[in-house]
């Protein structure tokens, strides 16, 4: 009713049109209800349970990351403590795989195929002669329980090299987790670490999509886990039992690192598997086994050394309902993926 008063035409000398008040009365209306949306805009992101409990830190402020995935912001480029965030089709990764170019580095890509693994070993070698530092100097490390997963050989670009390092059986996912970063360790001792200047551990179920070029390399490089990248810290499923070694205690850690993908140059990535297999040795000898298996072991250490080149989750990406979006994918987790899926969707996709 007030505002039909406002918009009633005035008495007096000054004199306005009917279509004058008409259009008066519209804009202010107009006016009005655009402030109100506003207001109650404002409102619901500070109440909105999601936004306010998972965008805030310790502080109250939202981080970045949170910012990034809720809001639709550009994603950061840098770490916290200043390392490079390496997405792929960025102008930094540019200057970077021209920087690494000029340089003419070899690089080690290490997998552990044993048991049923064996079957993902050829699709993944075919992929990674596609896209995997393509046109780089590469030597492909398989570690494998049986050599004949390779017949036929694999055929290889120019400049690539494909070196099998036999290992004892391993019957069962727990031996495996448990003696997977003394293996590595191991074999990047001899022979890997005289024979290249970088070498990257892979899972062996995974397939490369889209180009992996030198703008991952650096000294050491660990990769966002896609579900929890943009969470917040008290999200990570950092093993929290203050009797292991991989315990991560309240308000430790940046980010939580997939193990999916990790390396650096090779004195670097030795040093991490040495440490990471020592604290699983420890707490085998009391029983214990990590949740997340090496994967929280692997987290435990890059908290205390922090990676200087962190990729992005384009570099190792699953479909998950939690996964977050990224403009490229480049290396897809196939076991991931299928881990992520419901039961009809793993028959479908013969998980």
């Amino acid at each position: 009713m007030a505002l039909l008063s406002f918009c009633k035409p005035p008495s007096g000398p000054v004199r306005v049109t009917r279509k004058q008040t008409v259009l008066y009365c519209l804009l202010l209306s107009l006016l009005i209800y655009l402030l109100q949306r506003q207001k109650a805009t404002v409102n619901m992101a500070a109440s909105d349970p999601l936004i306010h409990g998972l965008g805030s830190d310790k502080g109250g402020e939202m981080t970045d990351e949170v910012v990034a995935r809720s809001m639709g912001q550009p994603s950061p480029f840098l770490s916290p403590w200043g390392a490079p965030l390496v997405w792929g089709d960025g102008s930094d990764s540019a200057r970077r795989r021209a920087a690494f170019a000029q340089q003419g580095v070899r690089t080690g890509l290490l997998v552990l195929v044993v048991g049923g693994y064996g079957q993902f070993l050829r699709r993944f070698l075919s992929s990674a002669e596609v896209h995997f530092l393509p046109g780089g100097a590469v030597t492909y490390y398989v570690l494998t329980d049986n050599t004949r997963t390779l017949d036929p050989p694999v055929q290889l670009g120019p400049e690539r090299d494909l070196k099998v390092v036999p290992v004892a059986e391993l019957p069962g996912w727990e031996r495996l987790a448990q003696r997977r970063m003394d293996l590595l360790a191991a074999a990047i001792k001899h022979p890997i670490g005289s024979e290249v200047e970088y070498v990257f551990c892979a899972d062996v179920d995974q397939v490369f999509v889209a180009p992996v070029g030198e703008e991952i390399l650096g000294d050491l490089v660990a990769t966002l886990h896609p579900e929890l990248y943009g969470m917040p810290q008290n999200s990570f499923p950092y093993e929290i039992d203050t009797s292991s070694s991989a315990c991560v205690e309240e308000g430790e850690g940046d980010y939580y690192y997939t193990s999916e993908l990790y390396g650096g140059l090779v004195a670097e990535v030795y040093s991490m598997a040495r440490t990471c297999s020592l604290l699983i040795l420890r707490d085998q000898e009391n029983g214990f086994m990590a949740r997340g298996l090496e994967e929280s072991y692997l987290n435990r250490y890059l908290i205390n050394h922090r990676p200087t080149c962190v990729l992005s989750p384009e570099y190792s990406w699953w479909e998950s309902a939690l996964s977050a979006d990224v403009p490229v994918q480049r290396l897809v987790s196939l076991g991931r993926q299928c881990e992520a899926l419901d039961e009809q969707k793993r028959q479908q996709r013969n998980c």
